[in-house]
């Protein structure tokens, strides 16, 4: 072999080495390439997992919240209705308290056109005696109203009380006693609604007990007294007839 032939060998044996150890690094570093895509496919792959945890715990909160916000909601809402059914208990127990007290204390009431403060127990004795006039037991009213009168002397009740005695009295034909009971209505409240019948009822016993000049003189009183009444009208035709 020339020497030009050993050095074209020794070349060309160099470049087929080189050529094999390029071939090697470029083996090599696409293994490398390939390895690190699979580890970052890997993490990726992980991320993703432990993503997808973190939201199902998340949502998982979320649930337990809702139910917790949902018990806390019916909670107040059964307190509320507690609180309302409480405040209710308390109106009713404080309306029946001012009810009772009610039953005991004076109130105003208003008979025969006059105004005045009267306890309970006035207004239901005087209302119950009239009851029983109305009903047509005259002398039971009587009994009924003397006790009023008796039990209550400063009643306002009592210029009523003694009108409705002397009707009853009138209606038992006990004229004298009916006549005392109108002159007590008139000497207390001579300016009552029920005056102007007073006289005339007076003038009414009068007559019964043939008492003609006193009833004639009650009647002409009448009228002067209280001209514009309808009871003054009657009296005038009571006179017109007396004569």
């Amino acid at each position: 072999m020339t020497l030009y032939s050993r050095l074209a060998a020794a070349l060309l044996l160099g470049w087929a080495t080189c050529s094999a150890q390029a071939g090697l690094f470029e083996d090599e570093e696409a293994r490398r390439a390939i390895l690190d895509l699979r580890s970052s496919q890997e993490e990726a792959r992980s991320s993703r997992e432990e993503m997808r945890r973190s939201l199902l715990d998340l949502q998982n909160q979320i649930e337990v919240l809702r139910a917790d916000l949902a018990r806390m909601h019916g909670q107040n809402e059964q307190l509320a209705r507690s609180v309302s059914e409480l405040q209710r208990q308390q109106k009713d127990v404080m309306q029946g308290v001012d009810d009772r007290l009610r039953k005991f204390e004076p109130s105003k009431v208003s008979v025969d056109g006059r105004e005045f403060m009267a306890e309970p127990a006035e207004k239901r004795d005087f209302e119950a005696a009239l009851g029983i006039f109305r009903k047509g037991d005259f002398a039971a009213s009587q009994v009924a109203f003397l006790d009023f009168l008796k039990r209550n002397p400063q009643s306002g009740y009592v210029p009523s009380a003694y009108f409705w005695l002397g009707n009853a009295r009138y209606a038992t034909r006990d004229y004298k006693e009916a006549v005392q009971n109108f002159r007590s209505l008139l000497a207390q409240a001579p300016d009552h609604l029920r005056a102007p019948e007073a006289v005339l009822s007076i003038a009414n016993c009068q007559v019964e007990l043939k008492d003609l000049r006193g009833a004639r003189k009650t009647l002409e009183e009448l009228v002067k007294a209280y001209p514009q009444s309808e009871a003054a009208a009657a009296a005038k035709d009571r006179l017109a007839r007396l004569k």
